[in-house]
């Protein structure tokens, strides 16, 4: 096997393939040799038979080798076409992983899990790059795709903030529009000395259960995360002057208010995901 959380190894993988880091791609390599296995066992609960992983940017391969050790089928997407040749090397002896190249954002993710996956229940695991982190997570809910949980590796902030209760201060748009598709969880932290290079920032693993249904019953979802997005845009203003600000007239954000028996002082990090879902009735 390959050691690939060896630094001077992988440095040699690396300089032998003409290969340096993007900082635009948000390249950082996990190389802490505890973090992956944690990983790969973590990220699929509830599943006690054969089961299929999803893996977006699989980087040099650390964490894909382990999730070969506990999936039968592990389908990995690499966007960076000069990490493909290196990823040829370091899984050469993964008989159940398929290197898909593309863009997870543009890619048919249903498509490849139909498929590769061959029926079995499938998760996403994953060291998501910062830049990209809440842009993947949405794509993965709102596809529906059939998945039940992600287990991604992200910024510590990020993760508090993903995995924050509707109602409290650390609430942000993100975090209802995840709690409303999924139930997420903090499962450990990982210090930035972890990665090569080193990010300026630790990071965090979290876990999102999927849920069976969302966590709140509307009329129109894309009016509900409108509604959210245009809450949170000025967080600092209260609820009613946010919806203001972000384009509503004051005298429909009055009534809608009265309607959903909020008051007219609240911020949005006050309101829970049932109290946004009759504000969202009460708008239309």
């Amino acid at each position: 096997m390959f050691p690939l959380t060896d630094i001077g190894a992988l440095r040699a993988l690396l300089s032998r393939h003409g290969f340096s880091f993007s900082k635009s791609l948000g390249q950082n390599f996990l190389i802490n040799p505890s973090v992956c296995p944690k990983m790969a066992d973590a990220c699929h609960p509830d599943l006690d038979g054969p089961f299929a992983v999803l893996e977006i940017g699989p980087g040099v391969g650390v964490l894909t080798r382990e999730l070969a050790r506990v999936a039968q089928k592990v389908i990995t997407v690499e966007l960076d076409t000069r990490l493909l040749p290196v990823l040829k090397e370091t899984l050469a002896d993964c008989d159940n992983v398929t290197v898909i190249h593309g863009d997870a954002m543009k890619l048919n993710l249903a498509d490849l899990i139909a498929e590769h996956a061959a029926g079995l229940p499938v998760v996403v695991c994953a060291n998501l790059p910062y830049y990209i982190t809440s842009p993947i997570l949405m794509h993965l809910l709102e596809s529906r795709l059939p998945i039940h949980c992600i287990t991604v590796l992200v910024q510590k902030e990020a993760a508090t903030r993903l995995c924050a209760k509707p109602g409290t201060r650390e609430c942000g748009s993100v975090t209802l529009a995840v709690h409303y598709f999924a139930e997420a969880e903090i499962l450990f932290g990982v210090s930035r000395g972890s990665f090569l290079p080193a990010p300026n920032v630790d990071s965090s693993v979290i876990r999102l259960r999927l849920r069976p249904s969302p966590a709140c019953t509307v009329s129109d979802e894309k009016q509900l995360f409108r509604l959210i997005h245009a809450a949170f845009g000025q967080r600092r203003k209260t609820l009613a002057n946010s919806l203001c600000s972000a384009g509503y007239d004051k005298a429909q954000v009055l009534s809608m208010l009265e309607k959903a028996n909020i008051p007219p002082t609240a911020r949005a990090e006050q309101l829970t995901m049932d109290e946004f879902a009759a504000l969202c009735e009460a708008s239309i």
